[in-house]
């Protein structure tokens, strides 16, 4: 009779412990994993978060940097931290992306993890090289057609956003411009802007500064809907390809069985830093739009990105292993 007794009794606490948790909630410091180095836009925005939610949550909210294996090494050590709102993961697109791309991957996307809230799409652009005679997208497509052997693309990683932005474009456009992967931004576009490279899917932010110099012709955002940090730039699909659409995006996830009350606690303090006008100055100098939307928004999102960019990787035979 012991042993159902314990049980009863360590039900019973939990019962009472984890109400009393969300209630109080937080009530240890608060990490939030970033699945990327130190440094880039996306560690300066959770930076920029964590001292905000700092000063409205009343207790220490800290950046960790796990970077690796296509962002799995943070998404699985979230997915295995204690469901109490403690430890959250700044997730990124690739976090429903791996699973189609990697043989093994050590969590499940939807089953592991309690949507928070998209925070912001990265702003992400078509570049091309200025020996490249297109002036839109459509001049692009016809160009690619007609010069497969020229025809190339860079991008920041194999399995990455830039990868599968480039290969729905590909499967979209019935062009066959070929992959070249880089590990970073950087020395793809320092060989897009040499010419080793012609076209490239990158972040607005990174590849601003070729832009301005006019080392890369801008073509296009990759987003339905024209970027409010460009609005004179034409999406992928007004300007050549019906359809297209690609937004790389971030948010705050938690572990599964986290409490609703506790989700909501930081969803609502989460928002409203989103408003404040000097967050919102950052993100744009970052190149992020600032999205904000319901845990629930957030899970139907969840679930359609993951099929979409699955099938991109299905059609067009990607593989990051």
């Amino acid at each position: 009779m012991i042993k159902p007794i314990l049980a009863s009794v360590a039900v019973a606490v939990t019962a009472i412990c984890t109400p009393a948790l969300a209630q109080d909630y937080p009530i240890k410091p608060i990490t939030i994993v970033v699945p990327f180095s130190p440094g880039g836009a996306t560690d300066i925005m959770s930076r920029t978060l964590a001292e905000r939610l700092n000063a409205r949550l009343g207790k220490p909210v800290l950046v960790e940097n796990k970077p690796g294996a296509g962002t799995m090494i943070a998404s699985e050590f979230v997915s295995k931290a204690a469901p109490d709102g403690h430890t959250l993961l700044l997730a990124a697109s690739s976090l429903g992306i791996a699973p189609a791309l990697y043989s093994k991957v050590n969590y499940d996307p939807i089953k592991d993890f309690t949507p928070i809230s998209l925070v912001a799409s990265v702003v992400h652009v078509l570049g091309v090289h200025p020996s490249v005679p297109a002036k839109n997208v459509s001049e692009l497509i016809t160009w690619a057609k007609a010069n497969p052997a020229q025809a190339n693309y860079g991008s920041v990683g194999a399995g990455t956003s830039t990868h599968l932005e480039s290969e729905l474009f590909n499967t979209m456009a019935g062009t066959k411009m070929q992959h070249v992967p880089y590990k970073g931004s950087a020395p793809a576009l320092v060989d897009l802007v040499s010419g080793n490279i012609n076209v490239m899917f990158d972040a607005y932010a990174s590849s601003k500064p070729f832009i301005n110099s006019n080392k890369i012709n801008l073509l296009a955002v990759t987003t339905a809907q024209r970027s409010k940090l460009l609005p004179d730039v034409p999406t992928v699909a007004e300007s050549g390809l019906p359809g297209y659409e690609a937004m790389p995006w971030l948010g705050f996830v938690a572990p599964a069985k986290t409490p609703a009350t506790v989700v909501n606690k930081f969803h609502a303090e989460l928002s409203e830093v989103l408003k404040e006008p000097a967050v919102q100055e950052k993100f744009q100098s970052l190149g992020l739009e600032i999205i904000g939307n319901t845990p629930s928004e957030f899970a139907g999102f969840l679930q359609k990105d993951i099929v979409k960019w699955a099938k991109v990787v299905k059609d067009s035979g990607a593989k990051a292993d």
